[in-house]
């Protein structure tokens, strides 16, 4: 067993440390939160700036967009580059994108700012698949479910916290905290994480050209981001339309009280590391047929809201469970394809994912300014439908 010399967070033969995988799973939280600060204040900003729904949306959308080219452009530098120092100047260059969206004097400076806060923001996507390599085959499913966790948490917390903020002291303020705690994380990460070792001593150039060989070899690699498309675009049309609905008849809702239904929905992001644990037992292309129904059931409670503010309880738990769950058990599947490239293969998954997160944000935003809620819950809905037809015609042609 070894330790780093500053730290005595330890990495052993036998697979890592409960320690190091908790840091892990608590610094993916924090970091992704970035990029869901906004949803909760998006009526806010829409006040602000005197713009309508669908053009607020577009905040949303510009951030996953930046996100998913993120990933494509860092994310494999996980491979040939030492992730201590490629994690503290990325932490760097996200809170100076914080501080640019927290300054924004127009919607559009502000879509400047939101791309360049989701370019920047893949810290997270670095870490899942280190977590990865650490791990135990055995416990593979086990340590990503964990990981996992702690940025479904930062996920879904994001939007309590920043609903709160925003209520008592305005939407700017948000993003001035984010930007200085990033700041910190840089200074406490570059002294509490392990050096590592490139797993790969390609080019960069090489390194992106191999990823289009890696969704050419791999089947299961190209479901898994089909799937993660669809299923994180349907969480995302939802997300989007939330606080507006909120806002509302019946409710009437402030920024607060939208962003406590992320706090309701970390009781689904805690079914992760179940998940997680299945995924080592039971074949994970079986448990993703049923938590994809799952995520189908969810957006029924949603049409049904209007009668009853339980529905739409029921409903964010069991979309956060579906959407989350199935995101680990394709996980699970991807990673072992090739351990060597675990950097450019969750690279592939997570840029189809937020591509899909940005395709939902746009659509979200769409269908409720001209179709309001139920058009919501079914663009939600279809897009949940489209994962379930990717999954049985995988299963059919793959059996």
């Amino acid at each position: 067993m070894s330790q780093t010399a500053s730290t005595g967070i330890a990495i052993s033969g036998k697979g890592a440390s409960r320690g190091l995988i908790l840091l892990l799973a608590a610094t993916s939280g924090l970091a992704v939160a970035n990029l869901y600060y906004n949803q909760p204040l998006l009526a806010e900003i829409s006040r602000t700036f005197g713009a309508s729904s669908n053009e607020v949306g577009y905040v949303s959308m510009f951030t996953q967009i930046g996100y998913a080219l993120g990933m494509l452009l860092f994310v494999p530098l996980g491979d040939i580059r030492e992730r201590r120092t490629l994690i503290s100047l990325l932490l760097i260059a996200v809170a100076l994108s914080l501080v640019g969206f927290a300054v924004s004097p127009s919607l559009l400076w502000m879509y400047i700012a939101s791309f360049a806060v989701g370019i920047t923001t893949v810290v997270p996507q670095i870490i899942v698949p280190f977590s990865a390599q650490l791990a135990r085959p055995e416990e593979r499913g086990k340590v990503i479910g964990t990981v996992m966790s702690g940025l479904l948490f930062g996920i879904l917390l994001a939007r309590t916290v920043s609903g709160i903020v925003g209520d008592f002291f305005g939407w700017r303020a948000m993003y001035w905290i984010a930007a200085a705690l990033m700041l910190l994380l840089s200074v406490i990460l570059y002294r509490l994480l392990p050096l590592t070792k490139p797993e790969t001593s390609a080019s960069y150039k090489e390194l992106l050209g191999s990823m289009l060989q890696l969704v050419r070899n791999y089947s299961t690699l190209r479901e898994a981001s089909l799937i993660g498309a669809c299923m994180f675009g349907s969480f995302s049309v939802f997300w989007t339309s939330l606080a507006f609905y909120l806002e509302g008849p019946p409710y009437h809702y402030s920024s607060a009280i939208a962003g406590l239904f992320g706090l309701i929905g970390v009781a689904g992001a805690a079914g992760a590391p179940v998940v997680g644990r299945l995924a080592d037992k039971v074949a994970p292309k079986r448990i993703i047929g049923l938590l994809i129904l799952l995520t189908l059931l969810s957006f029924g409670l949603f049409g049904l809201s209007g009668l009853t503010i339980w529905s739409l309880v029921a409903g964010v738990i069991v979309l956060d469970l579906g959407v989350q769950g199935t995101q680990v058990s394709n996980q699970a599947r991807i990673y072992a394809l090739e351990p060597a490239a675990r950097s450019r293969i969750n690279t592939v998954f997570m840029v189809s994912t937020f591509a899909g997160g940005a395709l939902g944000s746009t659509l979200g935003s769409y269908a409720w300014q001209h179709w309001g809620w139920s058009g919501v819950c079914w663009s939600g809905g279809i897009l949940v439908t489209a994962a379930l037809a990717i999954w049985a015609v995988h299963r059919i042609i793959y059996r």
